[in-house]
């Protein structure tokens, strides 16, 4: 289990409150997940017709015939570039056209040619590639198995639990059983097996849900042989590793703001991804199930009929087609490049963001915002960014201020802009109905509110009390959102503020659920059908905000708090989701509810140092918490936290520019493929943390992966072997840190009160050496905050290798440039022998003597003062 779990749990253990579950419905509650669950695994009442099989040079269509009910199906199969493959199932000919998800693949993905290896009456075998891949398509029952030579990888409807629920069309809906035809007696027999409760309606507490089209529930079970082990599909506050739902209720998938939600359960949180990771020690492949509607995951493993390990996986949406991509690997990282492919990469995010963020509910004014500010540099604690919460607003009406609270919010933020920090404010997307309030009667005259069930504009109760909340599926009023974002509209800001998208699930307070009724309708299609991309939207319009504010210059930097798969393009959001495309997480460092003791918050600080996103939030309700509060030496405690964080900026910034560009997570949880579980979270494939977590903690234990493999404490430089298990005694101070033997990780060692301070300063090189004496790793720097990395190629990106006792710096970039005054101070190297002399030489052709120091008890050999630019080649030889 992720470690941010482990810390999570320790600090709600005090908790005595929890989620209200009877807001929230359980699967017996939900008309159609009750419905599609009731119907058991069994033979297919589907037969693929082999005689209307098309095969073009993009991809394969043949039509499916349901044997109950003689409703045609349309199946697509894709081979796509990069060893994926897509399936979509539709209605050949809908009543009613199914949703399809728009905006969230960044193009039409790549295909390539299918071929036809052998075909009779009963299947067709079909070439995906190389000798050894096939793709058998049977026809009766309907059936798709992925085989690697005489290897099942994969098998799609092998259960029978494929379902398409049919719009409109009453008679010819959902059944578990062939249906009857027949006139009087059968015929009533036919409709009482069809009109099952919810299929037009349902109620959930008091809300009424109008279904006008009536059904339309959509079903698919896969079967993973050899497997185990599955992950992902956040958010949900549970482990990664997915547990059996078997006699309880499924995973699900739909975006919604749970007050107080409650550790180790399936049920829905604020975000979805709906992506699911197979991992064994032989293979990991993923399923992206591209689906927008209210979802629910059943997972069950067990032994399949060989006696071998199996793993059942069966999705269920409540609306749109069946639309999946079948990322077949074979390694982690392959998995993880095959879904940016599709969704895209991480955002590069502002090298400040990587800092740290001071935030609760809320600061009280600008006074307030003034003395937080100087008690960091009172006690000598950077940070970077300052948050306010919704109580900074007009009696929030968004992008407005308080003007008794904060009547001067230019001059409070040019205050922190001259220290080079910066603020965020909160822009949720309820908008208070006001005829005075300029943002809500520019919405309704312009027609961009989503409207109810009957045509009018919907309207909710949120935090302004009753609201209007926009379409953001209208790309129209994505543009208009964006443009409030300009200087001259968002009053009283400036290019040092930045954003946060809080409720954007949307939150309803008197909806059903705490959200938007189903039957509400953004165009021609109902809110059931795009549910879980709304936040998606909101952020989407929100960061392009920010960029066109600048001219197309700044990078945007905005958190979300209800995202889907592709938001990573658009900036950060909640935990459980770094190694599905969004590697910008955040935690509430503190926990926001409660309060927790001085040593947990010690604990809490240490674990958030070394997440990707590092922010401290707490609940209006909650005691002050900066981090002088609590005593000098608990602040002492979390001053060395935090400045670790600032030290290794130039390893965090590193990470997330080769997340933008390659799609690898920053914290990586498989990093070691052979081993059969994820066995610890780790920053990057260099650095592996194992924070303490539990009260009056006296030692941890944790693996060290890798068998061959060395890893140094980063605080003691101790060197230890891989594959094992280290028992770590550990006081108050401690934070177990581990670097990878081979690696080279750059650190700016002179921490100031923010990032933006440390630009120009000199790195220090941390070389830890391997079983063979080497090491490589790489620098990155650019300006850190506009895009000029990416028009003009204004950045440095160079290789650091140690090899034959020598130290040499390379460019990985020579058609780029950038001038830097940051400068190599020092290198310690991990693991190394005395040398008799060292010297430096350049690209110039000079050569120096450098001073070094030696310590025979760590192994540690110190290189002081190379006095060479980061920018430039040069090497440090080893006599």
């Amino acid at each position: 289990m992720c470690l941010y779990r482990v810390l999570v749990l320790s600090v709600f253990m005090s908790i005595t409150q929890a989620v209200d579950r009877s807001n929230f419905k359980t699967c017996d509650q939900s008309a159609f997940c009750s419905r599609q669950r009731a119907m058991k695994p069994g033979q297919s009442s589907y037969t693929a017709l082999l005689e209307t099989l098309e095969l073009s040079d993009s991809h394969l269509t043949v039509q499916l015939l349901n044997n109950n009910n003689k409703v045609l199906l349309l199946l697509e199969l894709y081979r796509l570039q990069g060893n994926m493959t897509r399936v979509k199932i539709n209605e050949l000919k809908p009543i009613k056209a199914r949703y399809e998800v728009p905006d969230v693949l960044i193009t039409d993905p790549p295909t390539e040619l299918m071929s036809v290896v052998a075909q009779d009456e009963h299947r067709v075998v079909l070439s995906l590639g190389g000798e050894d891949w096939r793709l058998i398509l049977s026809a009766q029952p309907f059936r798709l198995d992925i085989m690697e030579g005489p290897q099942v990888l994969l098998s799609l409807n092998s259960r029978g639990l494929l379902t398409l629920e049919l719009h409109v069309w009453p008679l010819f809906c959902f059944s578990t059983k062939p249906l009857s035809f027949q006139v009087s007696e059968g015929e009533e027999e036919a409709e009482e097996e069809v009109d099952q409760p919810g299929m037009w309606e349902e109620t959930f507490k008091t809300h009424a849900d109008t279904k006008p089209n009536g059904p339309s529930s959509i079903s698919l079970d896969f079967s993973l042989p050899g497997v185990e082990h599955v992950y992902g599909i956040p958010e949900h506050a549970d482990g990664l590793r997915l547990k059996n739902t078997d006699g309880g209720d499924p995973y699900r998938l739909y975006n919604l703001d749970v007050f107080q939600y409650e550790l180790f359960n399936p049920m829905a949180l604020y975000g979805a991804v709906p992506v699911l990771l197979s991992h064994n020690t032989h293979r990991t492949m993923g399923l992206f199930w591209l689906n927008a509607a209210e979802t629910w995951v059943d997972v069950s493993s067990g032994q399949g009929s060989s006696e071998v390990p199996q793993t059942d996986v069966r999705w269920i949406s409540e609306s749109g087609i069946i639309d999946v991509f079948i990322m077949l690997g074979p390694r982690p990282n392959d998995v993880f490049t095959q879904y940016s492919s599709l969704t895209g990469t991480q955002a590069f995010p502002p090298l400040s963001s990587l800092a740290y963020h001071q935030c609760r509910w809320n600061y009280n004014d600008q006074e307030d915002v003034s003395a937080v500010d100087q008690g960091f540099d009172e006690h000598d604690i950077p940070y970077d960014f300052i948050w306010l919460d919704i109580e900074h607003t007009d009696g929030k009406r968004y992008f407005t201020w308080d003007n008794n609270k904060f009547p001067q919010p230019k001059d409070m933020l040019q205050g922190l802009l001259h220290k080079r920090r910066k603020m965020v404010t909160i822009v949720d997307p309820h908008i208070k109905v006001d005829s005075s309030y300029k943002i809500h009667t520019e919405i309704r005259s312009r027609g961009y509110y989503i409207k109810n069930k009957d045509g009018g504009d919907y309207e909710g109760w949120c935090w302004p009390g009753n609201a209007g909340y926009p379409d953001f599926t209208n790309p129209e009023m994505r543009k208009w959102w964006a443009s409030m974002f300009a200087y001259d509209q968002y009053e009283g800001s400036m290019e040092n503020l930045y954003t946060w998208n809080d409720m954007n699930e949307p939150s309803v307070f008197n909806g059903p659920e705490v959200t938007m009724h189903k039957d509400a309708l953004h165009g021609p299609w109902e809110h059931r059908d795009i549910h879980n991309l709304y936040g998606f939207y909101v952020q989407m319009a929100t960061a392009e905000g920010q960029i066109q504010r600048s001219g197309g210059l700044e990078r945007p930097f905005v958190l979300t708090r209800a995202f889907f798969a592709g938001s990573q393009r658009y900036g950060i959001g909640a935990a459980q989701i770094g190694w599905l495309g969004l590697s910008s997480f955040d935690a509430d460092v503190g926990g926001f509810f409660k309060t927790p003791s001085a040593e947990l918050l010690v604990r809490w600080y240490q674990a958030g140092a070394y997440q990707p996103f590092f922010r401290a939030h707490a609940h209006l309700d909650t005691p002050r918490r900066e981090p002088w509060l609590f005593g000098p030496d608990n602040t002492a405690l979390i001053r060395e936290a935090v400045r670790q964080r600032y030290t290794l900026l130039p390893y965090w910034y590193l990470q997330f520019y080769h997340a933008q560009r390659t799609g690898q997570p920053v914290m990586r949880m498989m990093h070691y493929p052979r081993l059969p579980l994820p066995p610890v979270c780790s920053s990057g494939r260099d650095l592996l943390v194992h924070p303490v977590t539990d009260e009056r903690s006296s030692g941890v234990t944790a693996y060290l992966p890798g068998n061959g493999e060395v890893w140094y404490d980063v605080h003691t430089f101790q060197r230890h072997d891989g594959a094992q298990n280290l028992s770590i005694p550990v006081t108050m101070s401690s934070i177990p840190v581990f670097q990878r033997g081979g690696s080279i990780i750059c650190r700016k060692n002179r921490v100031r009160r923010s990032s933006s301070c440390m630009e120009n300063d000199p790195y220090t090189l941390y070389v830890a050496l391997d079983s063979q004496g080497k090491a490589e790793g790489e620098i990155y720097i650019d300006d850190g905050h506009t895009f000029k990395h990416k028009t003009d190629k204004q950045f440095i990106h160079r290789r650091l290798s140690f090899t034959a006792n020598s130290l040499s710096s390379s460019d990985l970039s020579p058609d780029s440039q950038f001038p830097t005054a940051s400068w190599v101070e020092q290198v310690n190297i991990l693991g190394a022998q005395k040398p008799d002399a060292v010297t430096l030489t350049t690209t110039d052709g000079g050569e120096s003597s450098v001073e070094f120091e030696f310590d025979p008890d760590t192994a540690v050999l110190t290189l002081r003062k190379p006095g060479v630019n980061a920018g430039v080649n040069w090497t440090l030889h080893l006599r």
